[in-house]
């Protein structure tokens, strides 16, 4: 079965696999770069990694216009139930969770969190995806860190990472999470979005062929991707 992936911009996907449509961190509405409108977007299920705006984003309306179910951690979990959400699905850093379409477990992401109102947004993650036999890493916000050779381990099909640097990983670091994780395809992502964070990733993915195995598919806003 093949799996499609549809970026919307900064961290967002959409995922078709399983039978389900999966959005991933919904940063839409005040996205400069999403070739969409929040409105337009359908999901069955919403991934959140952290709550900062533009990972949460558009989140609590496109689940209440679609019946979506949202997948957070636990802290994230009960502020969305206080928004009024009721399909909301906590898991934790470690853990994993088998859903119809198949399994997320939630890694370490070394960033911070924090929801718009103030409200403590527990600990940032990332995602590993287990869909339709293939294993994909959204690596979501993050700085670098060592374990990522632990998820590697795992066989990673695709890896999606961050590069922009300021807030996240920056090209040389990205670099050297591709050589810990030694995934067979990387996108790079988190770019562009802000001035603080304008990076060449056509550059970095000359770099990224030259010095490991992996293919690198640079994505412009609203294309897709089989694999």
């Amino acid at each position: 079965m093949t799996i499609r992936l549809t970026w919307y911009g900064h961290a967002c996907f959409l995922i078709k696999a399983g039978g389900a449509d999966l959005l991933i961190d919904p940063f839409i509405t005040g996205n400069p770069t999403a070739p969409v409108k929040a409105q337009e977007v359908r999901a069955d299920f919403i991934l959140v990694s952290h709550g900062h705006g533009d990972h949460l984003g558009d989140t609590v309306d496109i689940a209440r216009r679609t019946g979506a179910t949202v997948i957070s951690n636990f802290e994230i979990h009960n502020w969305l139930i206080g928004q009024g959400l009721e399909k909301v699905h906590p898991q934790h850093i470690g853990g994993g969770f088998n859903y119809p379409w198949g399994r997320v477990k939630l890694t370490i992401a070394q960033h911070g969190s924090g929801l718009p109102d103030g409200t403590y947004g527990g600990n940032p993650c990332g995602f590993l995806l287990y869909i339709e036999g293939k294993k994909i890493y959204h690596a979501c916000d993050t700085g670098l860190f060592y374990d990522m050779k632990l998820i590697g381990e795992e066989g990673i099909d695709l890896a999606i990472l961050p590069i922009g640097d300021n807030f996240t990983m920056g090209p040389e670091d990205a670099l050297r999470a591709v050589k810990l994780i030694n995934p067979k395809r990387v996108i790079p992502i988190h770019y562009n979005t802000f001035d603080v964070i304008q990076q060449d990733p056509n550059e970095w993915a000359k770099m990224t062929q030259k010095e490991t195995p992996a293919k690198v598919t640079v994505m412009k806003p609203g294309e897709h991707l089989e694999i």
